[in-house]
């Protein structure tokens, strides 16, 4: 049996793919978590726990490295609400291209006498703006949610340039032909009317969008940000706003300073709140889950290597999370071989500072053996799946 504990409120579409060998537990002893946005960052980890899984994109609430020294595997759901941020992206471009909203702000105002409709005609025109077809829209960004809005960007007629300079296979071949591959920001910045960025947040790209990529961006640009709060500059995108630089500044992040500001548009962090978005999300992290518990198969993780052998069809299978340090390999060759144990299959991967191996072996391991590999220093965790 597995136990799980859910930190927030989890889809039960998800939930109900767990088979009738798990069970849920408000417990901290299990051997999975599913969180969404709880902060986890001060909690403590016990030794039970093997995995967690993010039901979104970001890891920010998560110790990422913390977990990884434990040997515990972290799990997010990269595209699995792509479609919702990407419906949501589009809509904040029109939503700033035309005056929708203070159109709808200014009819709610007015008293429905027989002459509203008259008025309406009056004043229609101080709300009219621009069509998104035949302007040019810059994507930061070329993951999921980037492809998502470059394609549909491209149906609405829109001239969409692209810039990743670690763009994946997968992304590369969903992405339309028609979407212009940039190599140097500076040329999203100066020709582009609309700026999107889709990029994860670290230290690198924190504060990206700031006084000096703004100063490089057209006159009257529309800047939308639905994926991280600190990849814009606060400070800057104000006094961009309140200059006229940047014409609106679409966002999903609220802040004192933001709401405050001229020219904004911001929406209360809806980006991923739709119901299949949360389904999608939900789903995903627990077959993460169930893959790494019931195979010891890695996918999707932030912190480990994707390491994959499929369902053991083999007597045992080990699964050990480790440091990427040399002569790992062969000493749990050593161990296993010293207690007469043959390896059928092997699989190891690293990802920076750690590692993962999977070994199939053709008969039963015991615990004795797992003792064994964990006193070998940089064997952060040993679990025998079967």
């Amino acid at each position: 049996m597995y136990t799980y504990r859910c930190l927030n409120n989890i889809s039960k579409i998800g939930l109900d793919k767990f088979s009738d060998a798990y069970s849920a537990s408000e417990d901290g002893n299990v051997d999975a978590i599913l969180v969404r946005s709880a902060n986890m960052k001060e909690m403590t980890l016990s030794e039970s726990v093997k995995c967690i899984a993010r039901a979104g994109a970001g890891v920010n609430n998560i110790p990422v490295e913390q977990c990884a020294e434990q040997g515990i595997v972290v799990f997010n759901t990269p595209g699995a609400n792509a479609n919702g941020v990407k419906e949501l992206v589009i809509a904040g471009m029109l939503l700033a291209s035309r005056d929708i909203v203070g159109g709808i702000e200014w009819l709610e105002k007015q008293e429905t006498t027989e002459d509203l409709p008259k008025r309406v005609e009056k004043q229609k025109k101080q709300f009219a703006g621009h069509e998104i077809s035949g302007k040019k829209l810059g994507i930061i960004g070329l993951g999921a949610i980037g492809v998502m809005v470059a394609n549909a960007a491209t149906s609405l007629g829109m001239d969409v340039y692209g810039y990743d300079p670690f763009i994946s296979v997968n992304a590369a071949w969903n992405l339309s032909r028609a979407i212009h591959h940039v190599t140097d920001l500076s040329d999203i910045y100066s020709q582009c009317d609309y700026i999107t960025i889709h990029v994860p947040l670290s230290n690198d790209t924190r504060g990206m969008i700031g006084a000096d990529a703004i100063s490089r961006m057209k006159e009257g640009v529309v800047v939308l940000n639905f994926a991280r709060d600190g990849l814009v500059d606060e400070t800057a995108i104000v006094a961009a706003l309140e200059s006229g630089k940047v014409r609106k500044y679409v966002t999903d992040f609220i802040t004192p300073a933001i709401a405050k500001a001229p020219n904004t548009l911001v929406t209360p962090h809806l980006g991923a709140s739709t119901e299949e978005s949360e389904d999608n999300c939900a789903v995903m992290a627990v077959q993460s889950i169930r893959d790494y518990l019931e195979n010891g198969n890695i996918r999707n993780s932030v912190n480990y290597p994707a390491c994959d052998l499929g369902s053991c069809t083999t007597v045992g299978r080990l699964a050990i999370n480790h440091r990427n340090i040399p002569n790992m390999i062969a000493q749990f060759a050593a161990v296993l071989a010293g207690d007469n144990v043959n390896i059928a299959n092997f699989s190891n991967k690293n990802r920076g500072a750690y590692a993962y191996s999977i070994i199939d072996t053709d008969s039963a391991l015991t615990e004795k053996v797992a003792d064994e590999l964990r006193s070998i220093d940089g064997v952060l965790k040993v679990r025998i799946v079967k």
